[in-house]
């Protein structure tokens, strides 16, 4: 059998400070094919016009940002980030530049789901610099095989910024808003929610942490291996096993609480190992 290959794809988690800090979450519309119903951090495919050419003018940090993900050609890791920042905007209204023009923001963003205008255009319009400096690289997590559309996702750190309201975006997203980490999984565990295993172990990881500054150190610290997840039919159950689950082999650099995941009425929760 072929193995549909994986679309590029980046994901946005935007924190909040609180005690300590919040996770804005969106949930995906159930007409959605992939993860529908689902509560997940913003974000999509890179698309074409996220290679803009004139990056450099449009940015600050980029010489940091390629340097990070150093295994990619630059205008690769320059794209991912240019869709992170696209898709926070597109999917929950936040957008991530210098002299953002806040009263302005709204009609941006509807005219650019509706396709009368690009995120390049927009930016270049306003004379913007992307913040890529605000964004911090920090996993990759790749679906697996089996999977008909598969997504090779990039994750970022971001802090919200002052002055904007993250909102869902009425189309892809159907409702969206700010958990505490721990208090999103608890959700999930008693049925409230759905989140899929990559967003689940994220939750996991950042509940470690007392600040926005301490993930951010981490974050910027931390070895990113890529990631991919295995399926397994075992009669009527539907398994995911991370690398490190004693059917999976480890992956240096990537440590969860969590490595084995059971579907059950369309809802993934862990489950210990055999």
């Amino acid at each position: 059998m072929s193995v549909a290959a994986a679309r590029p794809a980046s994901t946005v988690v935007l924190l909040r400070p609180a005690n300590p800090f919040d996770v804005f979450l969106v949930r995906r519309s159930d007409n959605i094919a992939f993860m529908g119903g689902a509560h997940v951090f913003p974000g999509g495919g890179v698309d074409d016009e996220d290679r803009l050419d004139d990056i450099d003018a449009l940015s600050d940090g980029a010489a940091e940002a390629a340097a990070r993900m150093s295994d990619v050609p630059r205008e690769v890791a320059l794209a991912h980030h240019v869709a992170a920042l696209r898709e926070l905007f597109e999917e929950a209204g936040v957008l991530l530049a210098r002299q953002v023009p806040t009263q302005q923001l709204e009609r941006y963003r509807r005219d650019l789901l509706a396709g009368q205008t690009t995120f390049g255009d927009i930016v270049r319009g306003e004379r913007l610099r992307l913040a890529f400096d605000e964004l911090a690289y920090f996993a990759h997590w790749v679906t697996p095989e089996i999977e008909t559309r598969r997504f090779d996702t990039r994750f970022f750190i971001a802090r919200s910024p002052e002055g904007q309201t993250p909102v869902h975006d009425e189309g892809e997203t159907s409702h969206s808003e700010w958990f505490a980490p721990l208090a999103a999984i608890e959700r999930c565990r008693s049925g409230v929610i759905s989140l899929p295993p990559p967003t689940w172990t994220t939750l996991s990881m950042l509940s470690r942490f007392g600040s926005i500054d301490e993930v951010f150190g981490w974050a910027r610290r931390k070895p990113i291996p890529r990631v991919q997840p295995r399926f397994e039919k075992r009669g009527d159950q539907t398994l995911l096993f991370y690398p490190g689950d004693p059917m999976y082999p480890a992956v240096e650099g990537f440590d969860a609480a969590e490595t084995r995941f059971v579907l059950e009425n369309r809802r993934w929760r862990p489950v210990r190992p055999d």
